[in-house]
C-alpha cells in the first residue's frame, strides 16, 4: 500500500512548493457538535492510564461500560461490547466506535477488539452519548465513540517503552515515525502478556481452576501523504492476535485480525472526506463444564469479514452553514463451526455450521446554521437494510443430518435523524438541547450463534427484529473561569425492541426482543486546570427499566442485566512543565445484576488507581503504575453464587524513551 501512496504523492505534490502542511486527521468538527454534549479524552490521558488499556480510559466518562466488569485480560472477548446510558441487556456494542471514520465492531459479533486499540497509537477520544445520524450513524443507539489516530505532532521519530507487572506480566511498545517525502509514515509494534490471576475466589477453587492467562500482540502501519495544499492520502493496516484462559484449564480463546482502510481528505472549498475499509476477523473458543471440568463445546472457528465506505462532501454554502451529505455502505458476513463434545466419552457429539450477512446503504444529510450566539444543527438518514443467506446446519457425530434450516431473507428502509440547539448565553454558560432516533441491526452473532457459559446456554433468534431508539437531552455547560469547565445533562432514552438474553428455563436463555429499554437519568462533568494541577470527573445516575409484556412480561420492571444505576470517576493530576509527575483515579461502579430477572447480585466496587512518572534524562522517563491499589473485590460474574473476579492489585514498573 505504501509502495503505491507515497510516491504517487511525492509526485503530485511540487518539492518545492511552500504551504502544504500535513495534518493526518479527518475534516473539521461542525459547530453544532457540542449541542449533543460530547466529551473529550486528551493524549496526555490516554497514555497516563495505570492499566495502559483503552477500555479503562473509557471508563473515565461515567455511563461507559463493557458488557461485563472484567477488562481485555480476563474476559471473554466477544463480551466486550460497548453500551451507554445503562442500554444494556446482552454483549453487543450498542455505541458506534469508530476509528478515523471507520468501525471497529467485530462482523460477526460486534464486540470492541480493544487489545488492538492501543493508547500510545491514539491522539484523541471523543465520546458523544445519543442516537446517531451522521456517517455511519446505523448502530448508534447509544452513542458515537470516536477514535483519532496520533497525528504527526503527537509522534516523536522513535518512541518505546517496556513495563514489567506483577504475575509475570509484561508490556512492550514500539514506534519508529519517519517524515517520508512531504507525508510520515508510522510503523508501531505492542505485545502484552502474563501470567494472570485466579477469577476464581479461593474459597470456589477446584483442581481444574486456572489463572486467567492472557497474550497478545498487535502491528500496525499508518501513512499519511499529501496530494496538494489542500488534499491528503491517509493509510492504515493492522494486523493482530489475542489469546486467553478463563478459569478452567482449556478453556482457550483466541481471535486474530488483518484491517485495512484508505481515507482521502480534502480541505478546499469543496470538502470531501472518502473512505473504504476491509477487515477479516476469526475467533475460536473452548467450553469447559464446570461441574467435570471436561470440554463440552469447541467453537473451534468463527470467520467473519466485514467492509465498507464512505462519502461525505461539505459545499461551501456560506459562512453561517455547514451543510454535510453523504452516503456509507458497510457488509458483514461470517458463519461459525462448532462441535459439542460428551463429557463422558470425550467424543464429537455433532457439528454444527450457522451464519449469514448483513448490509445497510445510507444516505446523509446534516446541516449546522450559526446565528449569533445560537447553532442549530439538525440532520437524517435514510438506510436500505438487508439479512440475508441465514442458515443453520447440524449433524451427528456419524455424519446424519439432523437439522438444515435456512432463514428467509428480510429487508427494510429505516429512517432516523437528530436535532440540536446549542446557545451561547454569556462567555461563561452554554445551553444545549437535542433530540434523536436511531436503530440498530442485530448482529450475526445475536442471529445464529449460540454460546454457553457454563451452565447456561443462551439460544440464537434468528427472527430478531431491529432495535429502535428515540430521545431528548437537555443541560447546560458551565465555564465560570478559564481552564475551569462544569457540565451536566439531563437525558430520557426508549430503546424499542430491544434484544435481550431471557431466561426460559433453569440455565437455559434466548436472545429475544423485549418491548423497551426505557432509561432516564442525569450526567455530570468537570474538569480542572490550575497551575500543575489537572482534574476531571464524571458523575452518571441512569435509572433504566425492561418494559415488556407476552412471553416476557415477567421481566417488566427490573433493571436490564448488567446495568448499573451510579457510576462515578474522578483523576487528579498534578504534572509541572518539568520534573516528575503524579496521578490518581478513583472509579466507583454501583449495584447491578448479573441475568435478566434481578436474582444474582453484583455488588458495587471502588477502585484506586495511580501513575508516578520520573524524568531521568530528557529522552528516558521511569513510571511505575498500581491497578486497584487498595485490592477491591470486583465481581464480574455471579452465576447462583459461582462468581468471578476482577483485575486484583497489579503494581508495573516500567520505562519509556523517546526520541
Amino acid at each position: 500500500m505504501l509502495a503505491l501512496i507515497l510516491p504517487a504523492a511525492a509526485q503530485a505534490q511540487s518539492t518545492d512548493a511552500p504551504g502544504i502542511v500535513v495534518i493526518g486527521e479527518g475534516l473539521p468538527l461542525p459547530p453544532g457538535t457540542p449541542a449533543y454534549g460530547s466529551v473529550t479524552i486528551d493524549r496526555d490521558r490516554l497514555t497516563g492510564d495505570a492499566s495502559g488499556r483503552l477500555e479503562d480510559v473509557l471508563a473515565d466518562v461515567a455511563g461507559v461500560q463493557q458488557f461485563r466488569r472484567a477488562d481485555s485480560r480476563a474476559a471473554n472477548p466477544t463480551a466486550q461490547g460497548v453500551t451507554l446510558r445503562a442500554l444494556g441487556g446482552n454483549a453487543t456494542s450498542r455505541a458506534l466506535v469508530l476509528l478515523d471514520g471507520v468501525p471497529q465492531a467485530d462482523p460477526f459479533f460486534g464486540y470492541i477488539p480493544f487489545n488492538a486499540l492501543v493508547p500510545d497509537r491514539l491522539s484523541v477520544v471523543r465520546i458523544t452519548r445519543g442516537g446517531g445520524a451522521g456517517p455511519f450513524g446505523a448502530g448508534a443507539v447509544a452513542g458515537t465513540i470516536e477514535l483519532g489516530s496520533a497525528t504527526r505532532d503527537d509522534l516523536p521519530p522513535y518512541e518505546a517503552s517496556l513495563f514489567a507487572g506483577s504475575r509475570d506480566s509484561l508490556m512492550a511498545s514500539a514506534s519508529i515515525s519517519p517524515d517520508v517525502g512531504g507525508g510520515y509514515v508510522s510503523i508501531g509494534a505492542h505485545y502484552d502478556r502474563g501470567d494472570g490471576f485466579f477469577t476464581t475466589p479461593a474459597d470456589q477453587r477446584g483442581p481444574a481452576d486456572v489463572r486467567a492467562r492472557y497474550e497478545n500482540w498487535s502491528t500496525s502501519l499508518r501513512a499519511v501523504a499529501p496530494i496538494d495544499a489542500d488534499t491528503e492520502i491517509q493509510a492504515r493496516a493492522i494486523v493482530y492476535r489475542d489469546d486467553r484462559t478463563l478459569r478452567f484449564a482449556g478453556a482457550d480463546s483466541a481471535s486474530a485480525a488483518n484491517d485495512a482502510s484508505i481515507r482521502l481528505v480534502h480541505r478546499g472549498r469543496w470538502q470531501l472526506d472518502a473512505l473504504a475499509y476491509l477487515q477479516t476477523r476469526n475467533f475460536a473458543n473452548k467450553v469447559i463444564s464446570a461441574s467435570n471440568h471436561k470440554l463440552v463445546l469447541d467453537q473451534r472457528n468463527t470467520p467473519s469479514t466485514g467492509l465498507g465506505g464512505k462519502i461525505e462532501l461539505r459545499p461551501p454554502v456560506g459562512a453561517d452553514h455547514t451543510l454535510r451529505i453523504g452516503v456509507d455502505w458497510r457488509h458483514a458476513e461470517g458463519e461459525l463451526y462448532e462441535d459439542p463434545y460428551s463429557a463422558a466419552t470425550g467424543l464429537a457429539t455433532a457439528h454444527r455450521n450457522a451464519g449469514g450477512a448483513s448490509t445497510t446503504a445510507g444516505l446523509f444529510v446534516e446541516d449546522d446554521w450559526k446565528l449569533g450566539r445560537l447553532v442549530l444543527t439538525g440532520g437524517g438518514r435514510v438506510d436500505r437494510w438487508r439479512i440475508t443467506d441465514g442458515f443453520f446446519h447440524e449433524t451427528n457425530a456419524a455424519g446424519t443430518v439432523v437439522t438444515d434450516q435456512r432463514f428467509a431473507n428480510r429487508d427494510g428502509v429505516a429512517a432516523t435523524g437528530r436535532l440540536g440547539a446549542l446557545y451561547h448565553a454569556s462567555p461563561a454558560l452554554a445551553l444545549r438541547a437535542a433530540g434523536y432516533t436511531g436503530f440498530r441491526l442485530p448482529t450475526l452473532n445475536e442471529l445464529y450463534r449460540p454460546f454457553t457459559v457454563f451452565p447456561v446456554t443462551t439460544q440464537a433468534n434468528a427472527a430478531l427484529d431491529l432495535e429502535r431508539l428515540k430521545g431528548v437531552e437537555a443541560g447546560l455547560d458551565v465555564t465560570p473561569r478559564a481552564g475551569v469547565h462544569l457540565g451536566v445533562t439531563a437525558f430520557w432514552n426508549r430503546l424499542d425492541h430491544a434484544i435481550a438474553n431471557v431466561t426460559i428455563a433453569d440455565n437455559l436463555r434466548q436472545r429475544r426482543n423485549v418491548d423497551a429499554i426505557v432509561a432516564r437519568g442525569v450526567e455530570f462533568t468537570a474538569a480542572a486546570r490550575l497551575a500543575a494541577f489537572d482534574l476531571s470527573a464524571s458523575y452518571a445516575y441512569s435509572d433504566s427499566h425492561v418494559r415488556a409484556t407476552g412471553p416476557s412480561a415477567a421481566l417488566h420492571g427490573f433493571a436490564p442485566a448488567q446495568s448499573p444505576r451510579h457510576a462515578a470517576s474522578g483523576t487528579l493530576r498534578w504534572a509541572p512543565e518539568y520534573g516528575p509527575s503524579l496521578a490518581t483515579t478513583i472509579r466507583y461502579i454501583g449495584k447491578q445484576y448479573e441475568d435478566d430477572r434481578e436474582i444474582d447480585v453484583l455488588p458495587a466496587a471502588l477502585t484506586v488507581d495511580a501513575v508516578a512518572s520520573l524524568p531521568l534524562t530528557r529522552r528516558v522517563t521511569l513510571i511505575g503504575r498500581a491497578e486497584n491499589l487498595f485490592d477491591e473485590a470486583v465481581v464480574t460474574r455471579n452465576d447462583g453464587g459461582s462468581i468471578d473476579l476482577g483485575t486484583p492489585r497489579t503494581l508495573w514498573i516500567g520505562v519509556r524513551f523517546t526520541g
